[in-house]
Order: C-alpha cells, then sequence, then structure tokens
C-alpha cells in the first residue's frame, strides 16, 4: 500500500494544498477526503477523477469535503457514472443536507445517492475495500458535538484526518502493532481541536518514532529540527505504508 499525500496543508494554509490523501493498492486509487483544493491538487498530480476507485471521509469541514460537488459533476457530466462514496452513516445526511444540496440539486436531482455511490460504514468494523486494503473507522475527538473519525488501514497504518491529542489512543495503536501514524499537527499552542507540536513532543520516543506531522500551517519551516523524533509528510511525495 502506498500513500501521497496530495496536501499537508491546515484548513487556513496558503502555502500547502488541503490535508488529503491517496492511497494506492495495486491499480486500486482512494481518495481519503476531498477538501477545497483537491481538485486542482489532484490535477496537479497527473490524475483525473475517473481514474479514482472511491473517496473515503472522515469529516464534514470543507477542507476534507469542499471539492465533492466538483467530483460529483465531473462524474456525472464528464465520465457519465457516480463515484462511490464511503462515509461513516451518521455523517451521511448532515453531508447532503449542510453542505452538498445546495449546490448539488438541480431537477429531480435531489439526493445524496442521485450523485454518489453511497456505501454507508459502521465504526469499529473492518472492511475490505479492494485486496490487500482494510479500513475500520475510529470515532475521535475533533469538534465538540460533531462526529469525526480517523482511519486504521491495514492494521498497520494510522491516519488521523483530524483529532485533538489523544497520547493513550496512540500508545495503545503501537503496542497492538501500528507502525505509521501521519497525525494532524498544530504546530502553534495551545492546542484546541488539534493535537499541537507541544502535546506530541510529550509522547515518549518510542511513539514519536512512528509518528509522521500532517495537516501543519504556513510557518513550516521555523519548526523543522525542533520536532523531536517525529518527522514530517512532504506534500506530494509517496511513501510506502
Amino acid at each position: 500500500m502506498y500513500i501521497t499525500m496530495l496536501g499537508t496543508g491546515s484548513a487556513f494554509a496558503k502555502r500547502y494544498n488541503n490535508n488529503n490523501a491517496l492511497i494506492e493498492s495495486g491499480n486500486y486509487r482512494l481518495l481519503v477526503d476531498c477538501g477545497i483544493t483537491l481538485p486542482k491538487a489532484l490535477h496537479d498530480h497527473g490524475v483525473t477523477f475517473a481514474e479514482i476507485d472511491a473517496v473515503l471521509i472522515s469529516h464534514i469541514h470543507a477542507d476534507h469535503v469542499g471539492g465533492l460537488e466538483e467530483l460529483a459533476f465531473q462524474m456525472m457530466f464528464k465520465y457519465g457514472r457516480k463515484p462511490l462514496l464511503y462515509i461513516e452513516e451518521s455523517l451521511a445526511q448532515p453531508l447532503w443536507e449542510h453542505t452538498l444540496r445546495g449546490g448539488l440539486v438541480q431537477g429531480e436531482l435531489n439526493a445524496l445517492d442521485h450523485f454518489f455511490e453511497v456505501r454507508p460504514l459502521t465504526r469499529g468494523q473492518t472492511y475490505e475495500l479492494a485486496p490487500g486494503l482494510q479500513v475500520k473507522l475510529i470515532k475521535t475527538e475533533h469538534i465538540p458535538c460533531k462526529d469525526s473519525y480517523s482511519f486504521l488501514f491495514n492494521e498497520t497504518f494510522f491516519y488521523t484526518a483530524d483529532m485533538v491529542f489523544n497520547g493513550e489512543l496512540l500508545t495503545n495503536l503501537v503496542q497492538a502493532g501500528v507502525t505509521t501514524i501521519y497525525h494532524d499537527c498544530q504546530l502553534e499552542s495551545p492546542g484546541v481541536v488539534h493535537a499541537c507540536l507541544d502535546e506530541l513532543l510529550t509522547l515518549p520516543r518510542e511513539i514519536q518514532d512512528h509518528i509522521y506531522l500532517m495537516h501543519y500551517g504556513d510557518a513550516l519551516e521555523n519548526y523543522r529540527g525542533k520536532i523531536g523524533a517525529m518527522r514530517i509528510v512532504e506534500q506530494g511525495e509517496k511513501h510506502k505504508v
């Protein structure tokens, strides 16, 4: 399994695209989130929407779902098919009612499943999306009273999407066999709805060794060399995980 971060930026970053990923397993391609900048980032990477097999959504913020309208319209009018959408079952209705409905509705096309092949997922269950690619959704804290999910791929790769600091969870995951963690990181303190760098630096070396930082702000260059044993995920680079 390989991952390319099409963007590594926070919601307010301007030097980096939205924190969205492309996961590849064999010939299968999965988008992890589809934010505002994703359509352009994917184009710059040389991949069309027609070459994507599915999209997996973590939560409903524009830097994670703001590109879904273009995905739906391109697939309908340019490619003539519905994109496959994996989403936790509690998020499907809010995604439609509060985010996509205003832009997508036209005539009798007035429901999420008119534009997407919706595959609801249940948290805590493991799903095989393709040969060699399994995912389990883990509910993690981000915004109060707003559901958000992180992803455990193949039992060894943990992708936080957006979450507050949870050292106990990270420790338990490593002890259970997770070898790589892609973690969102707010560089400046305090961390309110994201883990901040100061919090992540409190983790012991044996946990930091597994962590790669993403979802950072434009001040990243000021923090290179100040991140302990953790590493930085560079936008556009492809890694085996």
